[in-house]
């Protein structure tokens, strides 16, 4: 299908063919081969603003103002013009085309950070079926707070952090989720994942999985609190077995106030939490079922499980993902290996549990085999964000994509360290959510572009003098278009560093880039679209 670049000679095959079942979409997005962004207007006039994304439906620009108060929503237009001669592309375009306003309506803007805290800038969630925004500020960081009342040793505090649901129609504050002297990584939603209406946040201080339901009439209601205990009834168990244990003094009665304290004694330091308890369980039934033999099994059980057991006891969750409804995948590691940032160094574990029946079903270290050939056969069971996300669907993975798939083994291949390979590509798990643009131009499938560059992945890059080339796949030779941030002449003062960011949208022939000099607010905008 598809023979000729032609658009006309395209749609008249389209007219008089069908696709293969199940492609038809897959052939309507080759369209985009010949509709590129093609033309650029280099730094446009453009008010001071903080850049995110579009949203996934390509219905909403987010952006926030530069002192990090207020969110501000537009609504992306397209430039329109009238012209009198005969060959307009051969005129430039009008002095308006240069203008921020041309290509994007605001609709409103909103002050959601209060006093003492500011909106982080890397942090939106987008709710597709009820276009809804989720949007969160914090207060200033505490790197060395006390660990009281069941926080972890190491883990810096936030005094507020404050969860917003937004309508983003119209920019209502619907609903609002508070949580105090805790810690939650805002940063690009690493600890905030959002599968169709379920939240899942992960409080590191006090190593706790909140699950929260986003109702259709914008409430936030809690479903359940997954760490101290798995089921609903866990704590209301305990507290019961506790006053049944309590010894009644000599004149018959009790001392409330010790009472209190033995059960707080109990439910804090005789009890590793539920979510503990259920990991060494796990672990302990596999290396049980390895050997029949009863002396091969204490053996192993030595070796494998009490001679590490501390280490499982102190391991804390570093990230979660939904996979569906009811499995997490969970990601544990050392204290020291999050707070040092550096994972590599450190074993990491995965799990994946089961919230209707409270248990591990799978457990893996980070240089598993198994887990990694999981990874590179199902890739996309990893990136699943919502089951109604039709734009999501398209995301270019190994497993889903053959291009992708021969760079991924391509990679493999030049490894010196198949072990090392393997714990890199599982560092990226769980993955951040609605971290991918479902941007076409991203689609291996119909071009090819440099990955160290420009990427899906939402992330900044390194500037570059040199502008990004968009190679069609079809025919490996022929250039579809380019783009570049920063000024059009390139680059005045080589020795500062700049990084670079790109938004794309997820339908129209429409790109942002922003190119910024680190530590200073020096910012160039341009546009890329289809004149």
């Amino acid at each position: 299908m598809f023979r000729s670049n032609n658009v006309a000679a395209r749609i008249f095959d389209r007219q008089i063919s069908t696709p293969a079942p199940g492609t038809a979409v897959h052939c309507a997005r080759r369209f985009y081969e010949n509709i590129v962004p093609s033309h650029t207007i280099y730094d446009i006039e453009c008010p001071d603003l903080l850049f995110r994304k579009f949203s996934d439906d390509g219905q909403y620009l987010i952006t926030f103002s530069r002192n990090h108060q207020d969110l501000i929503v537009y609504r992306p237009t397209w430039l329109s013009f009238s012209c009198k001669e005969q060959d307009c592309y051969a005129h430039d375009l009008p002095s308006k085309a240069n203008k921020f306003e041309s290509y994007f309506t605001q609709l409103y803007s909103v002050t959601l950070a209060s006093s003492g805290e500011l909106i982080c800038k890397d942090f939106f969630l987008y709710a597709e079926n009820n276009q809804f925004g989720i949007f969160a500020t914090s207060a200033a960081q505490i790197q060395n707070a006390p660990a009281v009342g069941g926080a972890i040793q190491g883990i810096p505090s936030i005094e507020k952090i404050t969860f917003h649901l937004v309508r983003l129609a119209d920019g209502v504050v619907l609903d609002e989720r508070v949580f105090c002297n805790d810690y939650i990584n805002l940063t690009h939603s690493m600890g905030v994942f959002l599968y169709d209406d379920l939240l899942a946040i992960v409080s590191l201080r006090y190593q706790r999985i909140h699950i929260l339901q986003i109702r259709d009439s914008g409430n936030l209601v809690d479903v359940r609190a997954i760490g101290e205990y798995c089921r609903e009834d866990d704590e209301l168990f305990l507290n019961s077995s506790a006053q049944c244990s309590t010894i009644p003094d000599r004149n018959g009665t009790h001392n409330i106030g010790n009472e209190l304290h033995h059960i707080q004694h109990i439910s804090e330091a005789s009890f590793l939490s539920g979510l503990k308890q259920r990991l060494l369980s796990f672990i302990f039934r596999s290396i049980w079922n390895e050997e029949d033999d009863p002396t091969l099994r204490m053996q192993c059980l030595k070796k494998k499980f009490y001679y590490h057991f501390q280490d499982y006891v102190d391991l804390v969750i570093w990230k979660v993902q939904f996979l569906d409804r009811h499995h997490l995948l969970i990601k544990f590691g050392s204290v020291d290996g999050w707070v040092g940032r550096n994972t590599d160094s450190h074993p990491a574990f995965f799990a994946v549990y089961d919230m209707e029946t409270t248990e591990i079903i799978a457990f893996y270290q980070n240089s598993a085999d198994e887990l990694y050939s999981l990874f590179e056969l199902f890739s996309d069971h990893f990136h699943s964000s919502s089951k109604n996300s039709f734009y999501m669907n398209f995301i270019s993975t190994h497993s889903n994509n053959i291009h992708a798939l021969e760079q991924l083994k391509c990679n493999k291949n030049k490894a010196t360290s198949l072990p090392q390979f393997v714990k890199k590509m599982l560092a990226t798990l769980p993955f951040n959510c609605q971290s991918q643009s479902p941007s076409p131009y991203f689609d291996h499938s119909l071009f090819r572009y440099d990955e160290k560059l420009i990427s899906a992945t939402d992330r900044h890059r390194q500037y570059t003098d040199n502008p990004i080339k968009f190679i069609s796949r079809r025919q490996p030779n022929m250039l579809k278009f380019k783009i570049k941030s920063g000024p059009e002449a390139g680059s005045v003062d080589g020795r500062t560093k700049k990084i670079s960011s790109f938004l794309f949208h997820p339908i129209l022939p429409l790109a942002i880039s922003v190119q910024q000099t680190l530590f200073s607010q020096s910012v160039v905008v341009n546009i890329h679209f289809r004149r």
